[in-house]
């Protein structure tokens, strides 16, 4: 299960299709160094988005696929 603490690039490790909710979301950064730092809560901040809410989308995307 994913959490606003689990790091950005960790989950797309282990979950390669939850890209496309991170990109529908405005992060584009994935690759980059910080994504290896940040959680799921630190990129919401970032982008103004809503943590609770991308949390949720993100467990679905894993339970769909």
């Amino acid at each position: 299960m994913i959490t606003k603490d689990s790091k950005i690039a960790e989950v797309i490790e282990k979950y390669p299709d939850t890209v496309e909710v991170f990109v529908e979301a405005g992060f584009h950064c994935m690759g980059c160094a910080m994504a290896a730092l940040e959680t799921i809560e630190d990129g919401c901040k970032v982008h103004g988005i809503d943590v609770d809410e991308f949390v949720e989308k993100l467990n679905k995307k894993i339970k769909k696929d």
